[in-house]
C-alpha cells in the first residue's frame, strides 16, 4: 500500500472570516485564500451559492478540527425575494419557468404568511442544492437533467422579518438553523402568496459567532499580503477557540489537563451541569500568541486552549476534540 506523501505548504493554524464575493463558489474562495497563505491544510464551514455573498469562515490547520461546530451553528441572512417569477433553481441564476401576476397585499397579509414559516418547518431540498444523494451533489444531477426524489427535512426559522418592500420585491432578515435553504423558503412563500418567487439577492450576515463586520474581502487580503507578506496575513487569523466562542468554558489545573490529554474525563469545580464546553489549562507557560490555535481570550493571559469537551451525567468533563 502506498504511503501518503507529506502535506505541502506552511503549517498555518487559525480561523479567518472571509466576505465571499458574488459569482464565486465557496470552494473557489477557499482555494484562493489557501494559496495566499500557502497553507498546508484548510477548509470552509458551509457552502454559499455563487449568487450569495457574505460571511464564510475558513479554518486552517488545527482549527479544522472545530469546523463541524460552525457547520452546525445558526446562520443569518439578508435576502431579497422577487415575486411573480419562478426559476428552475429558485434563484436569479436559474432559467425562468413560470411568470404570474402578483396579487395585491399589505404588511398585515405578509405577516400572516410569514407566521406559517416561523419555528420548525419542513423543507424539500432543491434539486440545485449541494445535498448529496448516493455521493453525488443534487446540482450535478440536475444539470444532467436528472431529478430524484428528495425527502423533506425539518429546519427551524428562528426569525423572519420584513425589513423593506417594493411592489415585486421583499427584503427579509432571516435567522435559521443549519440546513435551511433560503431559495426553498422563497419558493414556498411565493406559492402561499399565489404568484411564485425566487431569490434575487442573498447575503449571509452571520455564521455562528461571526458577523459581517469582522469579515475581510479577497481584495483586502491581497493588499495585506502585498504590504506585509505572510506575517501580515498570519496576524489576521483568529484562534481556533473563536469557532466556539459563544460556548461556556472551564479551566483545568496542570494535573487535570494531563489526565484530560490522555483521554480521561475529569471533575472540574463549578463546571456547567450539561452540554459542551471550551477547555483551557490555567496559567500554562505554553500558551501561544494571538492568531494561533491555542490562544485564549477569556480569563488569565497565559491560559491555553486545549479543545472542547462534553459534560457527562456524573458531572465530569470528557474530552471530545483536542488541539495538538
Amino acid at each position: 500500500m502506498a504511503r501518503r506523501g507529506k502535506r505541502k505548504g506552511r503549517p498555518v493554524d487559525g480561523l479567518l472570516v472571509v466576505d465571499k464575493p458574488e459569482g464565486v463558489t465557496s470552494n473557489a474562495a477557499l482555494q484562493i485564500v489557501k494559496r495566499m497563505f500557502a497553507a498546508a491544510k484548510a477548509g470552509h464551514t458551509g457552502s454559499l451559492d455563487p449568487l450569495a455573498t457574505g460571511v464564510l469562515p475558513l479554518c486552517f490547520g488545527e482549527a479544522t478540527k472545530f469546523s463541524q461546530f460552525l457547520l452546525e451553528a445558526d446562520k443569518r441572512y439578508r435576502t431579497t425575494f422577487r415575486l411573480g417569477i419562478s426559476t428552475n433553481t429558485g434563484d436569479a441564476d436559474g432559467e425562468v419557468v413560470d411568470e404570474r401576476e402578483v396579487p395585491e397585499y399589505d404588511d398585515a397579509h405578509l405577516e400572516i404568511v410569514f407566521g406559517q414559516f416561523r419555528g420548525e418547518i419542513e423543507q424539500v431540498p432543491s434539486m440545485f442544492s449541494a445535498m448529496k444523494v448516493d455521493g453525488q451533489p443534487l446540482y450535478k444531477l440536475a444539470r444532467e437533467g436528472i431529478e430524484v426524489e428528495r425527502k423533506s427535512r425539518k429546519v427551524t426559522i428562528r426569525d423572519l422579518t420584513l425589513v423593506g418592500r417594493e411592489a415585486l420585491n421583499l427584503v427579509l432578515d432571516i435567522r435559521c438553523s443549519k440546513g435551511t435553504y433560503v431559495r426553498s423558503l422563497a419558493e414556498d412563500i411565493g406559492e402561499v402568496l399565489g404568484c411564485g418567487a425566487h431569490v434575487s439577492k442573498l447575503r449571509r450576515v452571520e455564521s455562528g459567532p461571526f458577523a459581517e463586520s469582522g469579515a475581510v474581502s479577497l481584495e483586502q487580503l491581497r493588499a495585506i499580503k502585498d504590504d506585509g507578506g505572510f506575517d501580515a496575513l498570519d496576524a489576521m487569523l483568529l484562534p481556533a477557540s473563536s469557532a466556539v466562542a459563544d460556548w461556556p468554558h472551564v479551566e483545568l489545573t496542570d494535573v487535570m489537563a494531563l489526565y484530560l490529554k490522555q483521554g480521561q474525563p475529569v471533575m472540574v469545580p463549578q463546571a456547567p451541569t450539561g452540554g459542551w464546553v471550551r477547555i483551557y489549562a490555567e496559567g500554562s507557560d505554553n500558551a501561544t500568541e494571538a492568531g494561533n490555535a491555542g490562544e485564549r481570550v477569556d480569563g488569565g493571559a497565559n491560559s491555553e486552549f486545549l479543545g472542547v469537551g462534553e459534560i457527562l451525567p456524573d458531572g465530569r468533563v470528557a474530552p471530545r476534540r483536542l488541539v495538538n
